[in-house]
């Protein structure tokens, strides 16, 4: 079921119960007052027939002919009239009696001086009515047949425009939903016509303030994500193809040319260094990729441990320093050691960490002409700060600018190897843990990174 359908259904569903509601409201608020209005007309009607009666202007053999005779043309008042001590004066007529009086009804109009009663569908009265001095019981019973006609053509009339009024809220509800929800269907148009090829395409926003307004910009926002993502995609697959061709080739190259002929062992063995190489340059790009895919994983997919950050750093100068026997890595805390270890303590990944800090210090010693990392620790009330320097070449602002773009390898890149993943790899996993890293650098001047992190 279509939206406006539905909705058409449920406002007329809700419209319904409203109209049907008052409806009958109306009808039973018509019947008490058809009720209350006979119940007066009964006593008015009680009130003259015993009036005339115990006046003796109209005998009892009179009256009870005229009420006979009225009675078959029109719902005519049975009138009795009785003493205190239930001894019948008058009645209208005796052999139909509908009240059928008896002493406990005496002895109720006594104690409550009138009362009004239902018999079926018939309404009486039975009041107390002092004339000449003394009081007599008077009865009034008959059928507002005039009443209940008045309330069933009510009640045709009610029904009618319930069936006609549902019916016209039902069309007119079809086609307030179609033109409410227009605006949708155009979106939606508009929406099919986004694609990977019209990727920059976006959706009108007619007003900017109504709800269809605000999905509008938010549907645009989340397509300018899209379009970013879409294009840094496709630069980082050129780029990966770029990075992996020229490995292989230098690797299929030499492979070729050492087969074109017989050769020395030595020259094999020569051969054989450049293509271990090659296949070493080939490992640590792919390595770096795989990396780079763990670092674009939710924070919540990753296991997540207490880790103490001078314990994780001087396990990365171990790590690297056996790696690289030449390079000198110092570490100083700034501070006398805290005395509580949640100041140097982070939540965080201790393989991404590794990578991410590994990545930091094999920067500052590769581009420092002693080939050295000066690391300081320091910590404040929510976060430890880390100092990574070195006094080396320095870089460039176009450079520093660049830094952490993914596969900028910098106006430097003829002084050591790399693939320009390192620094976007160790920024995405800083800002991972919730953490923050910058960059201070001046030409022949050397460079300092200052990452901060969250402790617990």
């Amino acid at each position: 079921m279509k939206i406006r359908t539905k909705l058409t259904w449920q406002n007329t569903g809700v419209t319904a119960a409203v109209f049907l509601f008052c409806m009958c409201l109306i009808y039973l608020l018509s019947e008490q007052a058809r009720s209350r209005t006979f119940f007066h007309d009964l006593k008015s009607e009680a009130l003259t027939k015993a009036h005339l009666y115990l006046q003796n202007q109209v005998d009892a053999q009179t009256m009870q002919s005229i009420y006979l005779n009225n009675r078959k043309f029109i719902n005519e008042v049975e009138v009795a009239v009785y003493t205190t001590d239930f001894r019948m004066l008058y009645h209208d007529a005796i052999q139909s009696d509908i009240i059928k009086e008896d002493r406990s009804m005496i002895n109720d109009i006594l104690k409550r001086k009138e009362i009004e009663f239902y018999i079926g569908r018939y309404q009486g009265i039975g009041m107390l009515y002092p004339f000449g001095g003394k009081e007599y019981i008077v009865t009034a019973a008959a059928y507002d047949g005039y009443g209940y006609d008045n309330l069933y053509e009510l009640q045709q009339t009610l029904l009618i425009l319930f069936v006609v009024g549902l019916t016209l809220l039902f069309l007119a509800g079809y086609f307030l939903a179609r033109a409410s929800l227009k605006p949708i269907r155009d979106i939606v148009k508009e929406a099919e016509s986004i694609t990977a090829q019209h990727i920059h395409k976006r959706l009108p926003v007619k007003n900017g303030k109504d709800e269809l307004g605000e999905l509008s910009t938010t549907f645009n926002a989340l397509l300018e994500r899209l379009e970013i993502s879409f294009n840094s995609q496709k630069m980082f697959v050129s780029n990966v193809s770029h990075e992996m061709r020229t490995p292989l080739a230098a690797l299929m190259a030499e492979l070729d040319l050492a087969l074109q002929k017989e050769r020395t062992g030595e020259q094999y063995r020569q051969a054989m260094q450049n293509v271990l190489q090659d296949a070493r340059r080939m490992n640590k790009l792919i390595d770096g990729l795989l990396n780079l895919a763990k670092a674009d994983y939710q924070k919540e997919q990753i296991k997540m441990q207490e880790i103490r950050l001078d314990e994780l750093l001087l396990d990365v100068r171990e790590f690297i320093l056996r790696a690289h026997p030449e390079y000198h890595i110092d570490l100083l805390f700034e501070q006398e050691e805290a005395d509580d270890d949640r100041l140097i303590t982070v939540m965080g990944n201790l393989y991404l960490l590794n990578i991410a800090f590994s990545n930091l210090i094999e920067n500052n010693c590769k581009y420092s002409d002693n080939k050295s990392s000066f690391i300081q620790i320091s910590y404040w009330d929510k976060h430890t700060v880390i100092r990574l320097s070195d006094s080396g070449i320095g870089m460039s602002d176009t450079d520093k600018a660049h830094l952490f773009t993914l596969f900028y390898r910098g106006t430097q890149e003829s002084v050591t190897e790399g693939h320009g993943i390192g620094m976007a790899l160790s920024q995405k996993i800083i800002h991972l843990h919730q953490g923050t890293i910058s960059v201070h650098s001046e030409e022949g001047k050397g460079t300092t990174f200052v990452v901060e992190l969250p402790h617990i």
